[in-house]
């Protein structure tokens, strides 16, 4: 059976919905407090508010981080660097990790449901934007891996472009999976040795000089390939 846009835009529907409702049933004040902190913009906010769930602290933060990867124009740092303070670098790595995936995953399908017929009206007017549509059919999953990889770089805007463009949802899928794990490796490491400056100052060199030369390495390489297409 073929699932029509309507039909995955009912499913999404129903499931957001009812998420929704178990989470406000369980814990009526956790989607004000998660808009109060996820718009402060303080860590420190961000600490207390995964901490304060205890044993379902790290249950919390996937889904807070979740849910800020899915909504799309919100930042992610202040919950990757608490995760690494809470939980340590490896749990934090792992939790930021899949929850950022799933999150701009999310995102991206509703984004290509709601957006993507109106955007390939605009695309098939223009020549130009046939081209660049094209290639990121041929080539979107080498494009959106290298650019997932690059860590701080805007989640939502790279979400968008993605939905608006012809890569397919595997390719989407598996290029988000593989290249969050090194920005967001990359983030929760420097945030936390950031944090703790005066125990882990020279990690954090090392580990910013190393990132440095590895992305300059790669930024190289990927413009060799893209010469050579």
């Amino acid at each position: 059976m073929k699932i029509t846009e309507k039909t995955i835009k009912i499913i999404a529907g129903i499931s957001l919905a009812a998420m929704t409702f178990a989470i406000w049933l369980i814990a009526p004040a956790f989607f004000s407090d998660f808009w109060r902190v996820a718009t402060s913009g303080q860590l420190q906010d961000t600490v207390d508010f995964i901490a304060g769930f205890g044993a379902w602290a790290m249950a919390v933060s996937f889904l807070f981080d979740v849910l800020i990867n899915a909504m799309g124009f919100l930042p992610s740092i202040f919950v990757s660097t608490a995760n690494g303070l809470l939980f340590g670098i490896f749990n934090g790595v792992i939790i930021s990790w899949l929850a950022e995936t799933v999150g701009v995953i999310i995102s991206f399908l509703l984004m290509r449901t709601v957006l993507r017929d109106t955007a390939k009206k605009i695309i098939d007017k223009s020549n130009s934007l046939k081209k660049v549509d094209e290639m990121s059919g041929k080539n979107g999953f080498k494009l959106m891996l290298f650019l997932r990889t690059i860590p701080y770089f805007p989640s939502g805007l790279l979400t968008a472009l993605g939905a608006v463009s012809s890569i397919g949802i595997k390719d989407y899928i598996l290029a988000n999976l593989i290249g969050k794990f090194p920005s967001t490796a990359l983030e929760v490491i420097v945030g936390h040795d950031a944090v703790l400056m005066k125990e882990h100052s020279d990690r954090l060199m090392m580990v910013v000089l190393a990132a440095t030369a590895i992305y300059g390495i790669v930024w190289f390489i990927y413009s060799r390939m893209k010469k050579n297409d």
